[in-house]
């Protein structure tokens, strides 16, 4: 049986969709697994890592180890 091509892309999606939100959670337990989640530190440096790590997904475990250095931004003068 023949499938049409409007049936081919919704699978092909859902599939997308699945892999994809599979890819995050993998992300998310390196994340958990590195202790990102459990630091009171709530600065850019420590978001961006938790972000670029979840991100980063199985990448993690091939031994990508995403870290982010947020630059010091200049204090206004008094």
């Amino acid at each position: 049986m023949w499938t049409s091509r409007r049936a081919r892309t919704a699978r092909t999606g859902r599939i997308g969709t699945v892999l994809l939100l599979v890819w995050l959670a993998i992300g998310a337990i390196a994340a958990a697994q590195r202790g990102y989640f459990t630091n009171g530190d709530t600065s850019c440096a420590s978001a961006g890592t938790i972000v670029v790590t979840v991100l980063a997904g199985p990448l993690n475990y091939l031994g990508v180890n995403p870290q982010i250095q947020c630059p010091r931004l200049p204090q206004p003068s008094q």
